[in-house]
């Protein structure tokens, strides 16, 4: 399974909505307070980028050599349809500087978020995370694809989803308690590991396939999920 660093380093690096929580800023809109573009350095400092104007960038600026302590946190909502959409936050904690040095349009101003702790809480689980191991961690080669592979399975491959679950074993005595054909498997994340499928109905219960081998990008999780539904369908 991946680690809770590398859980937490791939929300930040994807497209999931994010806020900044700032001490007295409570009173801004959320829209005002969410960075148009994130990135983490090579020192596993979080890069946020807002409008020079916004109430962050007010007070990054005003606290100049203080401390301004802030808190990134990270929603993650399944791209399919199911019960339950929310797969996961993180939050990232530290103290916000602004990064003139960097290069922004006109108009906008990069922040620093120097990371002094993180924890994510998941379909994997909850953990906390170690700045250090934060900044090592790998992002998974496939969150810039999942939300496109996974609404792509659930439209095109639906009926091939449904079929793994001949592969639960005595799990699969859950569906047949959930309705049988009432039941609905909707694919609800992927990684370099595996697929999460959620079955849905009277009982609904996640189920995790895993690869033979970790994949390293889209070509071999094409191969990855052919092996899977042909193990599916013998």
């Amino acid at each position: 399974m991946p680690s809770a660093a590398e859980r937490t380093r791939t929300l930040v690096q994807s497209t999931c909505s994010a806020v900044l929580l700032v001490p007295g800023l409570e009173g801004a809109r959320p829209d005002q307070l969410t960075p148009q573009a994130r990135a983490v350095g090579a020192d596993g400092e979080v890069f946020l980028l807002f409008p020079a104007d916004s109430p962050a960038v007010r007070a990054a600026t005003h606290a100049q050599d203080d401390e301004l302590a802030a808190v990134l946190e990270i929603t993650d909502v399944a791209p399919v349809s199911v019960p339950n959409r929310i797969r996961g936050r993180a939050w990232v904690s530290g103290w916000l500087t602004t990064a003139p040095g960097l290069a922004a349009e006109p108009g906008w101003m990069m922040l620093r978020l120097e990371v002094g702790e993180a924890s994510v809480d998941d379909l994997w689980g909850a953990d906390g995370v170690e700045p250090e191991d934060f900044a090592k961690a790998s992002v998974d080669p496939l969150v810039s694809h999942e939300t496109d592979l996974l609404q792509h399975l659930h439209s095109a491959h639906s009926a091939q989803v449904q079929e793994l679950s001949v592969l639960l074993g005595d799990r699969a005595e859950h569906i047949a308690g959930a309705g049988g054909d009432g039941c609905k498997a909707v694919p609800l994340a992927l990684d370099r590991f595996g697929l999460r499928v959620r079955f849905t109905g009277q009982k609904s219960f996640d189920a995790r396939f895993d690869f033979p081998e970790p994949v390293r990008d889209v070509t071999e999780l094409r191969r990855a999920m052919h092996t899977l539904f042909e193990a599916a369908a013998h």
